[in-house]
């Protein structure tokens, strides 16, 4: 483009999109384009462009955010808890869980399709516990994903599923160790297909699906009566340090 003659046709070239950039879209298009962006990384890179695209990448139409640090609670899409949360979430919604210190779960039932997700660089910065004399830290009774969490079970299951296809992708899932460990499971899934009956197509069924993801401590990793999805899983069991790598699928 160092030639003259080049330059003075790009000066003069009628081309409807001569000068055309992003930022000249409107924030609705912008938002459109912005939903499409998987929530992590993509979507959280486009917050650190500038503050236009933080606003629009951040706005509660695309995710709900739980931050127990921000005083303004009253901003839409932000909540003090993970309850609060998915009980104001709309089916389809991410939820964006704050790093850094611990969220308090317990037995919070999800019955609309949803995803959350931890707002740290690795699972252990966004730590959820769920207390001792509770069933689960997370019911799922829909369609949902979980990733980039730590979920940490005291005493009883660091996830529950009913129903639905459940997701859990880049977490780590960790069994207190106690006298009673053999009651303490990472993972319990109850669902199964009525007898006879088969889905027409495989992904309409209920299953579990456990990707990239470390389990630590428990007699029993998983508990389950019905389909599971394990690849690049790695088990640890702390008291006798057995080391256990999966990759396999079973029904």
């Amino acid at each position: 483009m160092d030639n003259p003659k080049f330059k003075k046709l790009a000066r003069h070239s009628k081309n409807p999109f001569r000068g055309s950039h992003i930022n000249n879209l409107d924030d609705g298009c912008l938002m459109l384009i912005f939903s499409f962006l998987s929530p992590i990384p993509d979507r959280y890179n486009t917050a650190l462009v500038c503050h236009r695209w933080r606003f629009l990448a951040c706005h509660p139409r695309l995710w709900l955010r739980v931050d127990r640090s921000v005083k303004d609670l009253s901003q839409p899409g932000v909540y003090p808890s993970i309850e609060t949360a998915v009980s104001a979430a709309r089916p389809g919604d991410t939820i964006l869980i704050a790093a850094g210190g611990i969220h308090r779960t317990s037995n919070i039932q999800i019955k609309k399709p949803l995803c959350l997700i931890g707002a740290g660089e690795l699972p252990d910065d966004t730590t959820l516990i769920c207390s001792r004399g509770s069933e689960s830290a997370l019911e799922f009774l829909s369609t949902c994903k979980l990733a980039n969490l730590t979920v940490r079970a005291e005493l009883g299951c660091c996830l529950l599923h009913r129903s639905g296809r459940l997701t859990i992708d880049g977490c780590i899932l960790q069994c207190e160790s106690n006298p009673l460990d053999h009651l303490s499971h990472a993972i319990v899934t109850t669902a199964t297909a009525p007898r006879g009956i088969q889905p027409v197509l495989k992904n309409t069924a209920d299953s579990v699906t456990v990707t990239r993801t470390r389990i630590e401590g428990g007699a029993k990793a998983v508990l389950t009566s019905g389909t599971l999805s394990l690849q690049q899983v790695r088990v640890i069991y702390t008291r006798t340090s057995l080391f256990f790598w999966f990759n396999v699928e079973e029904s």
